[in-house]
């Protein structure tokens, strides 16, 4: 009988780099000084960490990425590679080890070091979606891909261009206030909507704005059964739902896909849903952070994870329900939009988010009283995609 992951494990310490343009570092450095904070956070030492996973795509080889760097001298340590879903299926299998009864005190950390790599995007990923590496890509471009998804959405609900790239603004907009209050942030100034609409264009209707950049950084969790959680701290989180939903790409290959949500995101929503005991999202779910590499991605994900109706986002959007202040907010840290997306990092970087939170150390970015954090991911492009999502919670 299948019993699921919720309250079987708890985080119990957590650290983060600062996120941005890390010149003075590379991988194995961001990495200590992520674990620094994590176990000191924990409470424990090195010496006590029995297993360990790195998540990690461009920025280094095998389990020796971590053990290196972390002298973690003979032990085991996975390296996961999932695109975009990478520190979240890191953290995944860490968990899994530990409700397995394998492990007691496990590490899981995501790292990437990619601002120095002389490209101006994120490299290719040879092999995506079952294929042999080539060493080229098509004639496409990951905004070129979110952008007509922006401009079926107009269509199929009616927006004028004119509003859809107004709706989509409120999404940088409540982002980069979020992203100017902390200070491990990449960019940390405040934008107006109007800076955001008339914003220089990527691939119309997505601006500068609308698109997140790239960065370096790491950010890691100490993992424990949740029985012995409150040996190490009084305020341990505990992890409610872990799912992976990986897309069968048939949208590639038949021509009724709609372009206006990603099926992957909405069964990953389901079945992490029905994991953690989540009946009515829209009002359980506290707060999230989700991935917004670009604000229409973001947009569907409020639809896709039933938070909005079909096609109400923008309503909700303009009632201010995902700011900070809002019924559920949404990248309370920045998101994508001021980080950077560090792929291997991301998913970590945003449990962290949601951790501190729950813990009432968030700073002044505090949401009042949360109860669950959701975190998304989401690897490659409509509609083709894998997304991983966790929930974690008191």
């Amino acid at each position: 009988m299948t019993t699921g992951i919720k309250d079987r494990v708890a985080i119990v310490g957590m650290g983060c780099t600062k996120f941005g343009e890390r010149w003075d570092m590379n991988s194995a450095d961001l990495i200590v000084e992520a674990a620094k904070e994590c176990y000191e956070d924990a409470g424990i030492e090195p010496k006590d960490i029995q297993a360990g996973w790195v998540g990690v795509c461009f920025s280094g080889m095998t389990g020796m990425t971590l053990s290196q760097p972390l002298k973690l001298q003979y032990k085991p340590v996975t390296r996961i590679e999932n695109a975009c879903a990478t520190g979240s299926d890191a953290f995944r299998n860490a968990c899994y080890s530990v409700a397995a009864g394998i492990y007691d005190i496990v590490i899981a950390v995501g790292v990437e070091k990619i601002k120095d790599i002389g490209y101006g995007g994120l490299p290719a990923l040879g092999g995506m979606g079952g294929g042999a590496p080539t060493g080229a890509m098509p004639t496409t471009s990951a905004p070129g891909m979110f952008a007509m998804m922006a401009t079926r959405y107009f269509a199929r609900y009616g927006l004028s261009p004119e509003e859809g790239k107004k709706t989509l603004a409120y999404i940088p907009l409540k982002s980069h206030y979020n992203g100017s209050l902390n200070p491990k942030a990449h960019l940390r100034k405040k934008a107006t909507l109007e800076q955001i609409i008339n914003a220089p264009m990527i691939a119309w209707p997505l601006g500068l704005f609308d698109c997140c950049g790239v960065s370096d950084g790491s950010a890691c969790a100490i993992i424990v059964p949740a029985s012995r959680a409150k040996e190490f701290r009084q305020d341990p989180i505990y992890v409610k739902a872990l799912q992976v939903s990986m897309g069968p790409n048939t949208g590639n290959m038949i021509s009724d896909y709609d372009y206006c949500h990603v099926e992957e995101t909405y069964q990953a929503g389901l079945a992490a849903y029905k994991e953690a005991g989540v009946t009515n999202p829209r009002e359980e779910i506290s707060m999230a952070e989700v991935h917004d590499c670009f604000s229409i991605t973001e947009l569907t994900i409020y639809e896709d994870l039933q938070w909005s109706q079909r096609g109400k986002a923008k309503e909700d959007l303009e009632a201010g329900f995902y700011n900070l202040d809002g019924g559920l907010p949404v990248q309370p840290d920045g998101g994508l939009k001021c980080f950077g997306h560090p792929i291997g990092a991301s998913g970590l970087r945003m449990l962290y988010e949601m951790y501190k939170q729950l813990q009432g150390k968030a700073g002044e970015r505090q949401i009042q009283n949360p109860k669950l954090g959701l975190c998304h991911n989401m690897g490659g492009a409509p509609p083709g995609c894998a997304v991983a999502l966790n929930i974690i919670g008191l």
